[in-house]
């Protein structure tokens, strides 16, 4: 489905009944909703569930004259929820998703039912440098020959590919369809510097983690992790001190990579069914 924010086109997924709780899917880094095709159909007589696609990404909309932020995305998803009348919702966040959906929740803990935590960092130990020592050096120097570097890094078609087969039991088992509809998406003009932009932009997330902790800490939303630990971008350091800062959360490891719904979506979902019927039980009406 299509609406527009702020004469912005916005594509989403949508499965569920309307009145059962909302489950806000936030997608990864340089995905888009499509990486919930198959948690939709599985979650869909429990949940009313909506994925956007962000600016610049999917089938939404991608300015040029429009500023690729987190907080410029976290900003549209906000206005995306009020325009479709989402009063309160979980959220499922995955790699970019994370600082979408922190950012939305430290602003408006009312709002937010629970929390599901799929390989999406808030916490510096999950940034080592064996994988980020490459991003710091564009943080600290996004120059053109830098900038067009990363890009060769994290955008040519082997990374791609290697971003959902990297970590998997059995790769030859995971569908080429994400990898090759994103290297489509890629080759839109202009669409690799706004990845770059995004890119260079994350450096402004770990400023944040500290406002994060302290919105844990504070409002204590029940917190579901699931992680596949074989990930070598966000690894399993990252997914442990959640528990330093949450006292309602489940963390389950899952012999998997980086986008772990293209392998374990069975799995992941009937965790997420379990976890919000016990978050509901525990709810007072309102």
């Amino acid at each position: 489905m299509m609406i527009e924010i702020d004469g912005l086109p916005i594509f989403y997924r949508e499965a569920g009944e309307r009145g059962k709780p909302v489950l806000l899917l936030l997608h990864g880094f340089p995905a888009s909703s499509y990486m919930f095709r198959d948690l939709l159909p599985l979650l869909a007589d429990d949940f009313h569930l909506i994925a956007p696609d962000y600016p610049g990404f999917g089938h939404s909309g991608a300015p040029t004259d429009f500023t690729y932020t987190f907080d410029s995305l976290a900003d549209v998803i906000e206005k995306f929820t009020a325009r479709l009348g989402l009063e309160r919702y979980a959220l499922y966040m995955q790699d970019f998703g994370g600082p979408v959906g922190f950012r939305l929740a430290a602003k408006h803990p009312d709002r937010v039912t629970f929390l599901v935590v799929q390989n999406a960092n808030a916490y510096e130990e999950g940034l080592p440098d064996s994988f980020w020592a490459t991003p710091r050096k564009l943080w600290a120097d996004p120059s053109p020959e830098n900038r067009a570097a990363f890009a060769e890094v994290a955008m040519s078609d082997q990374a791609l590919e290697w971003n959902y087969t990297h970590g998997t039991a059995d790769p030859s088992a995971i569908s080429p369809h994400s990898w090759v509809l994103q290297r489509a998406l890629l080759n839109r003009p202009g669409a690799k510097e706004i990845m770059l932009d995004l890119l260079v932009d994350y450096r402004s997330n770990p400023e944040r983690y500290a406002e994060w902790h302290e919105y844990f800490r504070t409002s204590q939303p029940p917190t579901l992790i699931v992680w596949g630990r074989n990930d070598e971008i966000f690894p399993e350091s990252g997914a442990h001190p959640y528990t330093r800062d949450l006292t309602n959360v489940e963390l389950h490891l899952l012999d998997t990579g980086h986008f772990a719904l293209e392998d374990h979506a069975v799995v992941i979902a009937g965790h997420i069914r379990r976890f919000g019927h016990r978050v509901s039980a525990q709810t007072p009406p309102v």
